[in-house]
């Protein structure tokens, strides 16, 4: 098969494979699979049995595995440590990168996402101390790069050596297994080889990225290893020793059980770790085993939780308790970036407290006491609201991650409800005091979490539900696996009793499946709440506008948008709100230093609303800006740009405006600039004739980034018509957006259909010799919508796709064509991009714009609707 052929079945499978339910579809096999092979797995097991085996748990293995833990967590805070030394050295302080890598790993176990949520921490960590955002990538591709090779040098000895019982859980040959390992060793060591020979930087991706030392790189596995073999080492000393014999043979199967945790994307692999161990283990309908896992999660993964968050609080504490100096600054440089883990942490295990409790028995005969002081209702209710608030707090959690003030407020009331809830349906005092506790956690750090208006703080993303959907079936299941001795029957769902605690639970889990399912929906829905509308245009707006060097500013002035001004009026950025996106128009407007600041606010302003932010038509200026902010930066055509100090009519590619313009000067066609104070004197006639183009187009008017016909807006500029000879009759106009003298365009540029068939070329001719006259060195042509677009199997989908709309929708909207006009000037043309979230968000902030321009797709598709 020839390359030609080659490349698109490429692309395809490259775009097969990053479709959004093939990425789906995996994560929620490995979920299936893994519930079906541990509730299989799990046998004849009784919760009865596992609390016996946590209770016969020795304190010396304990005590080992809490110092596994610790081995495991200094590894991981060295991580940092050498990271920082090697891409910002002198810039982090050691201890700074020790306590960051260590307490975002301890944070991010707990919710799991551990790449999203430790890595979006530790950035804002290290952005505090000036790194920009490839310095920060970099740092982080350091520490990562430590496990990688670690877990290549380990896995490559395992297979080189074969150990023992190896071969049993791997279908392949001695001798291939020999070349695997070999294979991994040599490539392990081709690569220290490229790093002390080889060259310090490569292009990866079009992107330089500076290479580790050997020494570093020597160092980070090292660390690795430790950190691999710690983590282990915690849960091969908890296992029952009959089943954990043959080490390597644990360890094989303890990293594809985390390997199968991470695709699956549930919490911290809560679920599918466990079968993976039970089935590679061959731990079947064992007790001990399920306990064992149980003390694996509460000391590898609740413990670090619990003393990251008591550090966090102390920090918190100390920075509010000191007015200034080092240690106060110190402390809240270390708390503030974690702040919004640590409460989504705290949420998430608060609301599987409460799941967990109403799913299982209560303790010991609190039941009978509770039966001689409440009512059997009392008690019913209480467990059905106990569970409900267990799901509200699994969602809230993404909003208190996110800042929510709303969200802060809603996990307050929810735990006040749960500690209600857990005395009252079966005095369940310890899960009372852990609620009073996780409400105290939050109310410490209550500055964090700042006020918004319009906020949704139940609203999350189809990913975060897929992952406490995970979570949810999962508590679900240990509560099956508890009453796994009671016979199912119909009556079960409507009994109530005492003793019906059975009855109480699938109750609940239908309760919270409802709850959970209605929350779904209504996040699907985009559910938000107030928008912002139009404004009245600012003074300080105007005056920006007035300074700016660009022509296309002056589309602020259209008064179909609101407005974000810095605090000392020196920018000014533009937007609008489809109620579930703030959309700006353009680069901000003002200084540039200023402008960077105003992004920034802007994109917290939609994180505090719990909306996207889509920043459409910016120019490469503030590209570096968008990449800080993680977001995806897309090409959607390229501006351009005709130098009006070079610009003549008197050549080949100007032949049909050189004869407009003739034409209309001997025919006695009058060019006019009228001025923005006798507007009102033409105006009837201008509406005119922009009345007969939108009819003869079959279009309507578009807005926010292009113009309108309105008055007000239009009495803002000067306007260029032509008038017909002796009638006067004006036949074609533009009004015209200048910048500072600098730049100049056109917004809205009609003629009359009835009128010469040259008068638009005429009218665009005479404007070009006007703007050199009047000396602007730059005559913005506007945009070629999807021109440029990389059309490579390894660009990206967006791009792809936007080549071939611009090959392909020639029926559609003119792309080609309008970029092969625009071609006759000989511009200089610039990249015109969207900023938005990445995956499946690029195309909702098209079509967000679109919204806004158009009207919605009816109105992209219109041929004649452009001005």
């Amino acid at each position: 098969m020839t390359d030609a052929a080659g490349e698109p079945r490429r692309a395809t499978w490259l775009s097969l494979a990053g479709h959004p339910l093939v990425r789906a579809a995996v994560p929620i096999s490995i979920l299936v699979i893994a519930g079906f092979v541990l509730h299989r797995l799990s046998g004849e097991v009784h919760l009865n049995d596992v609390r016996a085996d946590l209770a016969n748990a020795s304190p010396e293995t304990i005590a080992l595995a809490v110092l596994f833990t610790a081995m495991s967590f200094a590894a991981l805070s060295l991580y940092d440590v050498i990271a920082a030394r090697a891409a910002a050295k002198g810039v982090i302080p050691p201890r700074m990168a020790a306590l960051t890598g260590a307490t975002s790993y301890a944070l991010s176990n707990l919710l799991g996402f551990s790449y999203v949520t430790g890595t979006a921490v530790r950035y804002r960590v290290y952005a505090g101390y000036g790194l920009d955002f490839a310095r920060v990538a970099v740092l982080i591709a350091y520490s990562w790069s430590g496990l990688w090779t670690a877990l290549v040098l380990i896995l490559g000895v395992l297979f080189v050596t074969h150990p023992q019982g190896i071969s049993a859980v791997l279908p392949i040959s001695g001798a291939a297994e020999t070349i695997m390992g070999i294979a991994l060793l040599g490539g392990l060591a081709a690569f220290f080889l490229y790093l002390r020979f080889g060259p310090d930087r490569i292009t990866l991706f079009g992107n330089d990225l500076t290479l580790p030392a050997p020494r570093d790189a020597a160092a980070l596995t090292g660390v690795g290893l430790v950190d691999i073999g710690a983590t282990a080492l915690t849960l091969y000393v908890l296992m029952p020793a009959d089943l954990v014999g043959n080490f390597p043979l644990f360890f094989l199967v303890f990293v594809a059980a985390v390997a199968l945790g991470v695709l699956s994307h549930a919490p911290g692999g809560l679920g599918v770790f466990e079968a993976a161990i039970l089935a590679g283990t061959g731990a079947t309908g064992r007790s001990d085993a399920l306990a064992a896992l149980l003390l694996y999660r509460l000391i590898y993964t609740g413990l670090p939780f619990a003393l990251a968050s008591l550090g966090l609080i102390a920090a918190e504490l100390r920075s509010n308790r000191a007015a200034i100096g080092t240690a106060a600054r110190t402390a809240q440089t270390i708390a503030r970036p974690f702040v919004p883990l640590l409460a989504s942490g705290v949420a998430l295990a608060a609301g599987t407290i409460l799941l967990l409790s109403g799913n299982l028995p209560p303790v010991g005969d609190r039941i009978a006491t509770l039966e001689r002081a409440l009512p059997l209702g009392i008690v019913e209710v209480s467990h059905l609201a106990g569970s409900v608030c267990g799901v509200l707090l699994l969602v809230v959690a993404r909003g208190l991650y996110r800042r929510l003030y709303r969200a802060w407020i809603t996990a307050l009331l929810l735990l006040a409800i749960g500690i209600i809830a857990s005395l009252a349906k079966g005095l369940d005092i310890e899960e009372a005091v852990l609620m009073a506790a996780a409400a105290g956690v939050l109310w410490v750090f209550r500055k964090a979490f700042y006020r918004v208006e319009g906020a949704a703080p139940l609203h999350a993303n189809p990913g975060w539900f897929l992952s406490i959907a995970v979570l949810f079936v999962a508590l679900a299941w240990i509560g099956l696996l508890a009453y796994r001795h009671v016979e199912y029957r119909d009556a079960l769902w409507w009994q109530v009793s005492w003793s019906g605690d059975a009855s109480r639970f699938l109750r609940a889990s239908l309760s919270g499946a409802v709850v959970l399912g209605a929350l779904a929906l209504n996040s699907a829905l985009g559910a938000r709440g107030s928008r912002h509308g139009p404004e009245s245009i600012p003074d300080a707006v105007r005056q920006l506008v007035a300074k700016s060097p660009e022509s296309d500013a002056n589309i602020a002035l259209l008064g179909d948008k609101s407005f974000l001004l810095d605090e000392e009026g020196r920018a000014f950025l533009s937007f609008a709100d489809t109620g579930s996106a703030l959309v700006t128009e353009g680069d901000p407007v003002g200084d540039e230093a200023a402008g960077t600041r105003l992004l920034w606010r802007f994109r917290e302003m939609a994180d505090r609303e719990g909306k996207r932010a889509v920043f459409y038509a910016v120019s490469p200026k503030y590209v570096p800006t968008f990449l800080d902010m993680g977001l995806a930066v897309v090409k959607i055509g390229e501006v351009a740009r005709v130098d009006l100090i070079a610009f003549t009519l008197d050549v080949p590619a100007m032949k049909d405006f050189r004869y407009a313009h003739n034409r209309a000067r001997r025919e006695g066609y009058q060019f006019e600039i009228v001025p923005p104070a006798a507007f009102a004197t033409i105006a009837a006639d201008l509406k005119a004739v922009s009345d007969a183009w939108l009819r003869k187009k079959q279009g309507k008017e578009k807005g926010f980034s292009l113009g309108f016909f309105d008055n007000e807006y239009l009495a803002n500029f000067d306007t260029a018509v032509l008038r017909a000879p002796e009638t006067g009759k004006i036949v074609a106009f533009a009004n015209i957006l200048t910048g500072a003298r600098v730049e100049l365009s056109v917004d809205l540029m009609r003629y009359d259909p009835e009128g010469p068939n040259f008068a638009m070329d005429a009218l665009f001719a005479e404007l070009m010799l006007w703007g050199k006259a009047q000396g602007f060195k730059w005559f913005n042509l506007g945009a070629a919508p999807f021109s440029g677009s990389e059309t490579h199997a390894l660009a990206s989908p967006w791009q792809r796709l936007g080549s071939f709309v611009y090959e392909h929708g020639e029926d559609i909207y003119h792309f080609e064509g309008l970029r092969s006009f625009k071609e006759k000037f000989q511009p200089v043309w610039t990249p015109d991009y969207i900023a938005c979230d990445r995956g499946l968000g690029v195309a909702r902030a098209f079509m967000d714009a679109n919204l806004l321009i158009s009207g919605g797709v009816k109105g992209l598709m219109r041929k004649g609707g452009v001005s």
